[in-house]
């Protein structure tokens, strides 16, 4: 594998408490890699460290095989979660501002298209919508023409549209054959965009893989959910269910036989859930059903 960015043994301490305790992972040149964590779990504070923004306590970080330097922040893009834009400024101006920050620009006019911001480039950017401005937000982390391109929750607050249109964004940046590093909470757009994933909870590295690897050895069959009142009195959980809160689920290798008992027990066709696993599944399989802060 020809990794482009690696991380060994990422340690970050603050007083009291360790958020990310020993992470390694290699990005390949050329991937889409996705970093998934529950709120609270490391994956903010490791992107940070893997951005070059926060300094680790200890381990280390690879960039082409040499440690981050000036050079680094001269060849990654970086959009953030949260941008605040200059005020009373136009989307051209934006990106004319940001494009000066850097020794090194793309092609502004191709990128004005591939974002889709032609129609909005005289468009004061408090006007923009959620849409408008993300794409905006993209063009600003490409505009230096970066090899490696850091995206934090691009579609948070999107519709279904908008976000499946980014998606077509995101895909086409890799087609151009940068490397992409991409956190979010939707785990249909890991699966959709992501060649390998990795998942931290509690400041380490639990999982690490492709989506449909980690489907098939979390899940290896068809998932089965019914609601626990479903289950008539008395009677004894499946071998291998598990009760979920109010739901009780069972991967099974052979779900009409499965489908089969359970209606022989008493348990109403309309109550019984069949499906393919997701990453979806694996996450919170992982992580854990509960709330997270």
């Amino acid at each position: 594998m020809d990794a482009l960015l690696e991380a060994r043994g990422l340690v970050k301490d603050y007083p009291g408490v360790r958020a990310v305790d020993g992470v390694s992972l290699a990005v390949p040149r050329g991937a889409c890699f996705g970093l998934l964590g529950p709120n609270g779990a490391g994956k903010t504070t490791t992107l940070e460290m893997l951005e070059g923004i926060t300094p680790p306590t200890a381990g280390e970080i690879r960039y082409k095989g040499r440690p981050l330097d000036r050079r680094y922040r001269e060849e990654i893009g970086i959009q953030f979660q949260a941008t605040a834009l200059q005020e009373f400024q136009t989307t051209r101006e934006s990106l004319d501002l940001f494009a000066q920050l850097y020794e090194r620009n793309a092609d502004l006019a191709h990128l004005i298209e591939r974002c889709q911001l032609g129609t909005y480039l005289d468009r004061d950017t408090r006007k923009l919508s959620g849409g408008q401005r993300q794409r905006l937000l993209l063009a600003i982390a490409l505009v230096n023409d970066p090899e490696l391109v850091f995206l934090d929750e691009p579609t948070t607050g999107l519709d279904p549209q908008s976000r499946r249109n980014f998606w077509q964004l995101i895909d086409s940046v890799r087609r151009q054959g940068k490397t992409v590093l991409l956190t979010t909470h939707y785990m249909e757009e890991a699966s959709q965009l992501c060649d390998t994933v990795a998942i931290v909870d509690g400041g380490r590295l639990i999982a690490q893989g492709a989506p449909a690897a980690l489907v098939a050895e979390q899940f290896p069959g068809t998932l089965v959910r019914l609601p626990r009142a479903a289950l008539p009195s008395g009677t004894a959980l499946p071998d291998g269910a598990q009760a979920r809160g109010e739901t009780i689920e069972l991967c099974t290798a052979d779900a009409e036989r499965t489908m089969h008992e359970l209606l022989a027990s008493g348990v109403p066709l309309g109550e019984l859930q069949v499906s393919a696993p997701t990453l979806e599944d694996v996450f919170l399989a992982l992580t854990g059903h509960g709330l997270r802060g």
